[in-house]
């Protein structure tokens, strides 16, 4: 059996040193260098064979290098730091034109104009801009067939929270109204380099092929931008900017005058957002 040129490129802990990729916190850059890690979540996006990934800040290429030998038709490696993008260059050369690098900055990312085809996002999540990422993607998620990413594991028990618990917020109801999400598995932070202070846990985001509720996403984003602005005040507070009638809307669909945001379910606020449009 013909060995993968990817097999014969130099180690990561190597690519690190040759071409002295020192993490910088304003990228929040901590680089995952066992392929045996990298492979495992590129395994947990399920079937890569006919499907372009989108990865983001490949960094010196572990999951990159993970999800071609576990056979992606073509990744699009978003990088916004060009010592990684020099650093890739050997890989590029390796994958035998399955990999393609775009210096960019992916809060700017387009997702629509990557996909043509069967496409899934997989990445590890720079940690300081993984929840603006994530939200600017929701709208598009339906083009896509599932997104698998790393992130802090704070920021994935709120995507995934549930009702009248402390991390139940906006971005658990707009989250769940656009896909099911679970956590796959956690990964501790000596697995990096260098250790982040925190656990990390890779999510798993698969689109709805149909809202679980009506709604108008505009309507609801804002009704959940002002239900959740002052936790602790009651709900008929934070809506009274949206109607002056807030109490009789509660009413209107048995829910209680002194209910707080965060013990509203995600029907609630969609049919609260239909009554509010």
């Amino acid at each position: 059996m013909k060995q993968d040129p990817i097999n014969d490129l130099e180690s990561l802990s190597d690519v690190v040193r040759s071409f002295e990729l020192r993490t910088t916190k304003v990228l929040g850059q901590n680089f995952l260098l066992d392929l045996n890690l990298t492979r495992r979540i590129a395994r947990s996006s399920g079937t890569l064979a006919g499907r372009t990934v989108i990865e983001i800040g490949p960094g010196p290429g572990g999951l990159t290098r993970a999800l071609l030998l576990e056979g992606a038709a073509k990744v699009i490696a978003i990088e916004k730091d060009p010592r990684c993008v020099t650093a890739l260059a050997p890989l590029v050369d390796a994958s035998q034109g399955r990999l393609e690098v775009r210096e960019e900055d992916a809060l700017s990312l387009q997702l629509e104009s990557l996909v043509t085809g069967p496409t899934k996002i997989v990445a590890n999540l720079p940690y300081n801009i993984a929840t603006p990422l994530i939200m600017n993607w929701l709208p598009h998620l339906h083009l896509l067939e599932s997104m698998t990413v790393m992130v802090q594991k704070e920021v994935a028990e709120r995507f995934e929270a549930e009702p009248r618990t402390k991390a139940y917020g906006r971005v658990s109801v707009l989250a769940q109204w656009y896909a099911a999400v679970h956590t796959l598995f956690d990964l501790a932070p000596h697995v990096f380099w260098p250790p982040p202070k925190v656990t990390s846990s890779v999510v798993s985001f698969v689109p709805h092929k149909a809202p679980p509720f009506d709604a108008n996403p505009e309507a609801l984003d804002t009704l959940l931008r002002h239900a959740f602005a002052h936790r602790r005040k009651v709900l008929r507070a934070n809506l009274r900017p949206l109607h002056e009638e807030s109490a009789a809307l509660l009413a209107s669909l048995g829910l209680s005058q002194n209910a707080r945001a965060e013990e509203l379910t995600l029907e609630n606020f969609c049919a609260l957002s239909r009554l509010l449009r």
